[in-house]
């Protein structure tokens, strides 16, 4: 059987509990493995017991979410696209819909580069880094961002396209692949017995990690070269209305989605840097330890990203509807026994990446309070993420907007100023809690009115 008909099966014949399993395990475990990568980072650098390099990773952390902005652009954007096109059997749309995503990634990679590189110092400060650890933070992203954008931004974007086929497996192993090698370079080029670079070296196994990733996914799409609709070369890239409008519009609300994103994080960073550079360590470490459920949450509504594009465009309403409510049950209970564990072993877990007593007491209070948001977070990202698998790109862009700018900014400024670093990361907790009921009106609003088309 070829490739195309076993995706066909998937799509259109397997039980819907399978399709999902077959679509979401591979994603999530993929989105842990990528996330285990990011915690090794802190967890050695942390292994020097130095703030100062420790800050500069986590100082670092919204240029590298930054790069999300573009992943969604082009990747979510180019999947949506590519997911819909295949419901309705136009194969030429989803060629020339992966070209344009492939060739936008390679151009953003480097424009950002640029970029970054010209501005560099104005904008290590801009990300709170100080007299003390601008020279970490600037050496970890000479790696990780000054080189590593491209191969950072391509590995997800070919991931993406690769999984609107149903090839959830293979989009995974090579997001591992580089979230692998990177584990294993991390304590040879940070520790002393190593090469001893630092942030520095945590920067560097980025980079090459990364590159990795991407030689996996071009071996991938060159083996399956007469099996993929993912086809690169630039006769097939288009910039026919359709196909950019088609992109765009779902891509540009879920890249502005993450800017807002990093925009939070930043103004948060800001106002946890006025509590000294202990409180900026464990700020780093609790946003990585809360990127686990993140990550599982992204891999578990992104995995089945495909499935409901497709049967949303084949006009399967059952299947479509289905695809919904099982994931939504499926994941709602396992955020709820994530956030009760993160909860109560708050402290152990900032305990593992460093020692020092002030750093976890503020661990321990910030984990807490993005601990409180997991459950409503998954139903939001539900939301979100069958809004861009049917093109809904407005309502998606809404979305992000009333989670970042209407709620969770002001909600950030006002904690500091009532509760100071005891109520500030519980901002996230108020946004989610509140958008996760507007969510579920949407979606049941969304599958009566599909339900009822014709």
């Amino acid at each position: 059987m070829n490739e195309d008909s076993t995706n066909k099966k998937l799509f259109e014949q397997m039980p819907v509990p399978s399709a999902i399993r077959t679509l979401m395990v591979p994603t999530i475990l993929g989105a842990l493995v990528t996330v285990l990568y990011s915690l090794a980072d802190t967890l050695f650098v942390g292994m020097l017991n130095n703030e100062v390099e420790s800050a500069a990773v986590a100082l670092a952390a919204p240029t590298l979410l930054a790069f999300n902005a573009v992943n969604n652009l082009f990747g979510v954007g180019s999947s949506s696209m590519m997911s819909r096109a295949l419901g309705t059997g136009n194969v030429k749309t989803v060629r020339e819909s992966a070209a344009f995503g492939f060739y936008g990634a390679v151009f953003s990679g480097a424009l950002l580069s640029i970029l970054c590189t010209v501005f560099l110092n104005p904008l290590v400060c801009l990300l709170g880094a100080d007299a003390d650890t601008m020279g970490a933070t600037i050496k970890y992203m000479q790696w990780a961002v000054l080189c590593g954008a491209i191969p950072t931004i391509l590995n997800v974007v070919i991931a993406y396209l690769v999984r609107s086929e149903g090839a959830a497996l293979h989009a995974s192993i090579g997001t591992m692949s580089g979230c692998i090698l990177n584990i294993f370079l991390d304590p040879v080029f940070i520790l002393p017995w190593g090469l001893g670079m630092g942030a520095a070296g945590a920067g560097l196994a980025t980079f090459l990690s990364n590159c990795s990733a991407c030689a996996y996914f071009f071996i991938y799409l060159a083996v399956k070269r007469n099996k993929t609709n993912i086809r690169l070369h630039p006769r097939n890239l288009s910039f026919k209305r359709e196909i950019v409008m088609g992109v765009l519009g779902v891509g540009i609300p879920a890249s502005i989605q993450n800017l807002l994103n990093v925009t939070g994080m930043t103004i948060l960073n800001n106002f946890i840097a006025g509590y000294g550079s202990s409180a900026v360590a464990a700020i780093g470490i609790a946003q990585k330890i809360y990127m686990v459920p993140i990550q599982v949450a992204i891999g578990g509504t992104q995995g089945v990203m495909p499935l409901v594009g497709y049967t949303y465009a084949s006009r399967n309403k059952e299947r479509f509807q289905k695809t919904i409510q099982t994931v939504a049950k499926l994941m709602v209970p396992c955020m709820m026994i994530i956030a009760v564990f993160c909860w109560i072993f708050a402290a152990p877990l900032i305990r593992l990446f460093m020692k020092q007593g002030e750093v976890i007491a503020y661990g321990e209070l910030f984990l807490r309070g993005f601990s409180a948001s997991i459950p409503f977070m998954l139903v939001d990202f539900l939301a979100v993420g069958v809004f861009q698998s049917i093109g809904m790109g407005k309502k998606s862009l809404f979305f992000a907007i009333l989670r970042k700018i209407v709620l969770e900014i002001p909600a950030i400024v006002l904690l500091n100023l009532l509760f100071h670093e005891y109520g500030i990361t519980y901002a996230g907790f108020i946004s989610e809690m509140i958008l996760s009921v507007y969510g579920v009106i949407l979606l049941i609003r969304i599958m009566k009115d599909f339900e009822q088309s014709n």
